[in-house]
């Protein structure tokens, strides 16, 4: 009987197994990025090719062969990461002080206020040229005229990329390794023009465009619906003003302005419709040319176009590969759009790219298309039987149940993935989504890629202002469901095995075709709900411990000293899941006592069962520390209570070890530390060293000769 239902099993399943391929692929790149300490060079290597041998010799036996191709593709992710880290320049040292920063200019970005510009080859005061590139943000008032290409100098405060908010959080410095960037930091002065050059390279050629067509967006459609406009061409967020940002997260239409398949999709599907409709005007190309064909290369060529212009990014790569394998699919006469298109995207793209794997984009985007495909396969049936005869009434209700499943698909299925990294979903994304993406497909993008095809005539102003009238009406349907009761939830922050838990599910429940399929609805639930299993720690200290916060039952308490940073802030209220938080009192208690503050410290007793933690506020010895399991401060705070000594995470502690979270434990404190949490990678910095600090020059000492003679 079990033979029978296997036979039976593997017939429905045909086919199936090598879309999981990239899924066994990502697990050996997420392996990589899990560990603490480095590997060997060669052990994805050593792995990986004995077993590629094993599948070629197990060809003739399903089960072991089937186990080893996972095993290869594993090894395979694994390999493709450690040549991504293998292939990056090491990271330079940067000054502590304000320097004088030469260097090329590599792109410039419009902020709501002020100017951003990258620079390639930076010389420092002077120095040998960085072969990474920095990020400096001009100041604000700045009109000197710059473009890409040109030589600047200007005098800047740089630093090295910023450590993760606490441990766990997303890695701003792995995220630099990859990309290139040494640093960022800010201008102290003007910036000054050395040479106008005219740009070098592919690369710098089209982020030259890219900056006319903003200029010129700019000036035909001001405000927040140029900037939305220029989005949509370029990619190119920064004019975008935070408030509209977090409209359009809190609506559910983060997505419009994150370039990826829907937009290269609007584009090709245009370019078909009007390269099909060209060809049809001539009787010739009609009956003797493919024009089905034809167009179908002419639609690859435009979104390779838009897919460069926009700066390929990780979702259009994708999807620009997937429209590779259609525009094939055409021409060999076979299906266009399947699941073994994903994977192969996917397959290039994490050979390519394997850094981008942990990334919310890639999630999001892969678990989305998986959804749409499977989706679309599983309720076919259901969508021609209201299609049904065709008559009008028939074919507007079957495009909008299409329209709504198609929103219903795609944010359902990312959803987990923007949950874990923004703390947050969204709740009524389905009729945004309903009303914003027709808008911006039959509306707003033509009239862009008009506005494009008239800019060299300087008619694109023509087109340019209807695109503005229609980012103005999207942007008017994110404002208004963003403004809606309760538009978004946060959510608790899950763990990083109960995402995985929950993408193995979602994998689990597109990739098979059999009833077995809904065994992947648990496995998704059970990730989701993962974070019941665990505690999320009862205090928190920044890197720079200017930042300390304390989570109570319902609250969040933050100290916060000058220059605290905003964003680690955000990061921990996500984090926690909490609202606004409070500050610490100066004097009294909050919490029903659970905080109990003077002004040299404060008892904090988040947790009712365990000790209390111990903020301190000065450097006199304070009261309350044989009632303490871990001291707190935000400046060295050794020896200041007697022994034995309590845990202490203070200015230096964090300034070694980053970020550091507390959970408080009977009478103990377990402690975690984001270089405990990391490990020793390359892109972690090295433990800093205090500087040594020359002894002051004196005069020598005179001799009782000297002296004596002095005295005569």
């Amino acid at each position: 009987m079990i033979t029978a239902w296997l036979e039976t099993w593997q017939t429905a399943e045909r086919g199936r197994f090598v879309p999981w391929l990239p899924v066994f692929m990502g697990t050996g790149v997420l392996t990589y990025f899990a560990l603490r300490t480095e590997p060997p060079f060669w052990l994805g290597i050593a792995i990986a090719l004995p077993v590629a041998c094993a599948v070629i010799l197990l060809r003739r036996h399903l089960v072991p062969r089937t186990a080893a191709m996972a095993l290869a593709a594993t090894a395979i992710g694994f390999t493709s990461a450690q040549f991504a880290t293998a292939r990056a320049l090491p990271q330079p040292s940067l000054p502590s002080h304000a320097t004088i920063l030469t260097g090329t200019v590599r792109s410039v970005e419009a902020l709501v206020e002020g100017r951003r510009i990258a620079i390639d080859g930076a010389r420092l005061d002077g120095g040998d040229a960085l072969k990474r590139w920095l990020r400096v943000r001009l100041k604000k008032g700045d009109t000197e005229e710059i473009a890409t290409g040109d030589m600047i100098r200007l005098r800047a405060l740089v630093r090295p990329p910023m450590p993760p908010a606490y441990p766990g959080a997303w890695d701003l410095q792995r995220d630099a390794w990859y990309s290139g960037q040494a640093g960022s930091g800010y201008a102290l002065g003007t910036v000054e023009r050395v040479a106008e050059l005219q740009p070098s390279g592919v690369p710098r050629l089209v982020q030259r465009l890219r900056e006319i067509i903003a200029h010129h967006l700019a000036a035909a459609v001001p405000g927040p619906a140029g900037a939305i406009s220029t989005t949509l061409l370029t990619g190119i967020t920064t004019g975008i003003p935070p408030s509209d940002h977090d409209a359009f997260r809190a609506s559910g239409l983060a997505h419009l302005l994150a370039v990826a398949g829907l937009h290269i999709g609007i584009v090709m599907g245009w370019t078909l419709a009007f390269a099909r409709l060209a060809f049809a005007v001539s009787e010739r190309a009609s009956l003797h040319w493919p024009t089905k064909k034809l167009a179908a290369l002419a639609a690859l060529t435009v979104g390779g176009g838009y897919m460069v212009l926009t700066g390929m990014h990780v979702p259009i790569v994708r999807s620009f590969a997937m429209a590779c394998l259609y525009t094939v699919a055409v021409l060999a006469g076979r299906q266009a759009i399947s699941l073994r298109g994903l994977a192969l995207a996917a397959v290039v793209l994490m050979l390519l790219e394997p850094q981008e794997v942990p990334g919310v984009s890639f999630q999001m985007s892969f678990s989305a298309v998986l959804a749409l495909i499977s989706g679309y396969e599983a309720l076919r049936p259901a969508l021609r039987s209201l299609h049904g005869s065709g008559s009008w009434q028939r074919r507007f209700a079957s495009h909008l149940a299409a329209l709504a499943l198609t929103s219903a698909l795609a944010g359902t299925a990312s959803a987990p993935f923007g949950a874990y990294h923004f703390g947050r979903i969204q709740v009524y994304f389905v009729v945004a989504n309903m009303i914003a993406v027709p808008l911006a497909a039959l509306w707003v993008m033509p009239a862009g890629l008009l506005a494009l095809l008239l800019l060299p005539f300087g008619l694109d102003w023509l087109a340019f202002v209807p695109m503005g009238w229609g980012a103005d009406a999207i942007l008017y349907v994110a404002r208004t469901t963003a403004s809606w009761p309760a538009a978004t939830i946060d959510v608790p922050h899950i763990p990083a095995w109960g995402l995985a838990l929950t993408g193995f599910g979602i994998a689990w429940l597109g990739l098979w075709r059999s009833m077995l399929r809904l065994a992947g609805v648990p496995l998704i639930a059970f990730g989701l709900v993962s974070s019941m299993l665990v505690r999320p720690p009862d205090l928190m200290v920044s890197a720079d411990a200017r930042l300390i916060g304390v989570r109570m039952q319902n609250t969040v308490y933050l100290q916060s000293v000058a220059g605290a940073s905003k964003f680690t802030r955000d990061s921990w209220l996500q984090y926690w899941a909490a609202g606004m938080p409070l500050a610490l009192p100066q004097d009294g208690e909050a919490d029903d006592g659970a905080v109990a503050c003077r002004s040299d410290a404060c008892l904090l007793r988040p947790a009712p069962h365990a000790k209390a933690a111990l903020l301190v506020r000065g450097a006199t010895h304070p009261n309350g520390c044989a009632d303490a399991s871990v001291i707190v401060s935000a400046e060295p705070a050794r020896r200041l209570c007697p022994r034995p000594w309590p845990a202490l995470v203070d200015r230096f502690t964090v300034w070694r070890n980053g970020a550091t979270a507390i959970w408080l434990e009977g009478r103990h404190a377990r402690i975690v530390t984001d270089r405990a949490y990391r490990g020793d990678r390359p892109w972690v910095p090295p433990v800093p060293t205090p500087r040594a600090h020359p002894a002051p020059a004196l005069p020598p000492a005179q001799t009782d000769t000297a002296v004596s003679r002095g005295n005569q």
